[in-house]
């Protein structure tokens, strides 16, 4: 009989709705029922394509005794942290804290005031590796609660009082300058992998948001290492196993320092963002590589993650059937040289063994390799890859796909709004453009509401309960002011500002420029999360400050520009020290170093040529952050349009920083010239 979970939205809660376990979602009368029967709460956290949630959930939450156990000494909750980021980063600091590591699926025992006092997070069925079992941890939990309950609400009340302490006020501190940011590449430098790019050691992250700043520093400086660090990065991961040889997108990390095994689960936010960055990188160098990437990685994304309403799916999972009824990590994406002959015959089979590293011994489990792309560019007939790739992505495709999360998170998406905009106006792709309008469009139908406050997830057009968070209102605004730059439509840079105008109200300190996680009026919690730092996606504080500078470059607004200039502040003070942890943020500051350069294209319409031959060139510009606005002045559509008239009746470019311009022009070189100097 399905339990509490059945009703939810969320496809990580509804995996759970038929365990034995009386599971509740996190909810006020979750913790009135267990200060009703004196009962501490078992709190589990994790997501849909997490793999060690899954095995837990086998494991323990599927275990009849298990359930019974818990049942009778536990109100049990479980929480999906995609859904609820506020709670998961409440109790993963405490987690973290109390054990120098975190992780998913992460276990929280709680008091009926939701007052952590232990925690952990994968516990197996049975002692194993030092680690008790899931069993021992409750009967221990249990027991505590029973016979030393003061004992309990001391250590309870000493976790509350030691993250309330932890209060984040970089208010005082100046914007980052020239020497907070070149300390910055130093600490990068200094931590960069040269044999095998990227950042320490494994398991090896996507650093997307550190290559955004690297692309920024040379444009605006010209250093040639920052560039380097870049190209030689985003070049070992399109070779690797994290990048998917033959569908496009990246899986989440790379479990070696080499780029060859990946976990293999795939998220929107780390395609979107890496889209964004190899069409970045593209706009830099012209590499055909990147070029690839960017095109197949925003491929991927509409192919494989897009809903039914238009939006993007949050992920797919590891794990898929191998053919024999298991769920395997990686079945649906390696491959054996028998298998490869199989599908290609023996000679094919051979080429492409050598062309994609697939080797007898494998490189990924039981005799599989994860397909790479080594050093061997013009060794090969492009037709006869091409022919290769295609026949193992259809045969491929007769394989059990992995399972799809599809809970449409507005913040998510927001990045994937900005990353197809740019590439499909980059690559004159309108496909990818309709893409990224169709889902702005959603999020405008089904997460907006009459106030333009934000709601965190959808699915299957049904509206989620839970409010946006920071970066809800930041990666959407900025999806919409990267729409904005590259249709012409000035309703997006509207939409945008509505929901900055939350930012301002409901999440700046007035007093010290901070900013918080959650809103002023959101659900309180055992503490206002408030985290500066990058994780897998830009931090809500820095992709506010980034989506508040572009707004002021847009409209002129000094209360943006100093909300923007303020939030900064935490650049200042960590970017020297920590730069791989907030990469977006320093990518910000070069934007504000920079201006950010604030570009107008006065023409009749964009399906003019002159127009936009001019607002392609103003697109692929480069200045950091530059923000760009087209149409006629007399459209209304955006401030940056107002009172620039054409040249000489031509459609001309104006480039301008803090709304101080050069003379207009009505040549793309010189435009070109004017935004790279």
């Amino acid at each position: 009989m399905p339990n509490r979970l059945a009703h939810e939205t969320s496809p990580y809660l509804l995996q759970h709705a038929d365990n034995p376990v009386d599971w509740w979602p996190w909810s006020p009368e979750a913790f009135d029922e267990a200060r009703e029967a004196n009962k501490p709460v078992l709190l589990s956290v994790g997501y849909s394509s997490c793999h060690w949630c899954h095995v837990m959930a086998h494991e323990s939450f599927e275990d009849q005794a298990t359930a019974d156990f818990l049942n009778a000494h536990f109100v049990n909750i479980k929480v999906d942290r995609e859904e609820r980021p506020d709670v998961d980063a409440v109790y993963m600091e405490a987690v973290q804290a109390a054990t120098g590591q975190g992780g998913w699926p992460m276990t929280v025992f709680l008091t009926p005031d939701a007052e952590p006092f232990y925690f952990g997070t994968y516990f197996p069925p049975v002692p194993r590796h030092g680690s008790p079992s899931f069993r021992q941890v409750l009967e221990g939990v249990r027991s505590a609660w029973s016979d030393r309950r003061d004992e309990v609400a001391e250590v309870a009340g000493k976790i509350v009082r030691d993250l309330a302490g932890r209060e984040i006020s970089y208010g005082d501190a100046r914007v980052p300058g020239e020497e907070e940011l070149a300390q910055a590449l130093l600490g990068l430098t200094r931590e960069y992998d040269p044999q095998r790019g990227g950042f320490g050691g494994a398991p090896k992250f996507p650093p997307s948001m550190v290559i955004e700043f690297l692309l920024r520093h040379h444009a605006r400086t010209g250093a040639e290492g920052a560039l380097q660090m870049a190209v030689d990065t985003c070049e070992r991961m399109a070779r690797g196993g994290i990048y998917d040889q033959l569908g496009g997108g990246f899986a989440r990390y790379s479990v070696d320092r080499d780029w060859v095994v990946p976990h293999f689960e795939k998220m929107l936010y780390d395609n979107a963002l890496l889209c964004r960055v190899y069409a970045h990188l593209w706009r830099t160098t012209g590499s055909e590589l990147a070029r690839r990437v960017a095109l197949e990685t925003a491929d991927f994304m509409v192919r494989e993650l897009r809903t039914g309403e238009g939006g993007f799916a949050s992920a797919l999972d590891a794990d898929s059937d191998d053919g024999t009824g298991r769920h395997v990590e990686g079945a649906y994406y390696a491959w054996t040289p028998q298998q490869l002959t199989d599908v290609l015959g023996q000679e094919d089979a051979q080429l492409a063994a050598h062309y994609f590293g697939v080797t007898e011994d494998g490189t990924f489990e039981h005799g599989q390799s994860v397909l790479q792309l080594p050093q061997h560019d013009g060794l090969f007939d492009a037709d006869k890859i091409a022919s290769i790739r295609q026949r193992l992505l259809d045969s491929r495709d007769e394989r059990s796909a992995p399972g799809r999360d599809d809970k449409v998170v507005a913040a998510w998406n927001g990045l994937a709004i900005a990353a197809l905009a740019e590439t499909g106006a980059y690559f004159d792709r309108p496909d990818l453009v309709e893409a990224a309008v169709g889902a702005a469009d959603l999020l405008v139908r089904l997460h907006l509401d009459e106030q333009a406050r934000l709601a965190r997830t959808s699915k299957d057009g049904r509206v989620g309960a839970h409010t946006g968070v920071l970066e809800d209102y930041a990666d959407v605004a900025e999806g919409f002011l990267a729409l904005a730059s590259v249709t012409g439509e000035g309703v997006w840079l509207e939409f945008a500002g509505f929901l900055l105008d939350h930012v301002l109200a409901r999440f700046v300190d007035v007093e010290s420029g901070s900013l918080y996680d959650t809103a002023a009026d959101a659900e309180k919690l055992i503490r206002r999360p408030q985290d500066p730092t990058d994780n897998a996606t830009p931090s809500g504080w820095t992709a506010a400050a980034g989506a508040l500078l572009s707004y002021a470059a847009h409209t002129g607004s000094e209360a943006h520009r100093t909300a923007a200039e303020r939030a900064l502040g935490v650049v200042k003070a960590l970017g020297p020290r920590v730069p791989r942890f907030i990469g977006w943020g320093l990518a910000v500051a070069e934007a504000g170093l920079d201006g950010p350069r604030e570009v107008a294209i006065v023409g009749p319409a964009l399906d003019d040529p002159a127009t936009r031959a001019l607002h392609r060139t103003a697109l692929l510009g480069g200045a950091p952050g530059a923000v760009v606005a087209v149409g006629a002045a007399e459209s209304g559509e955006f401030p940056l349009l107002a009172d620039r008239p054409l040249v000489g009746g031509q459609p001309a470019a104006y480039v301008c920083r803090n709304f101080t311009c050069d003379a207009p022009t009505t040549d793309p070189e010189r435009l070109r010239t004017a935004l790279t100097s």
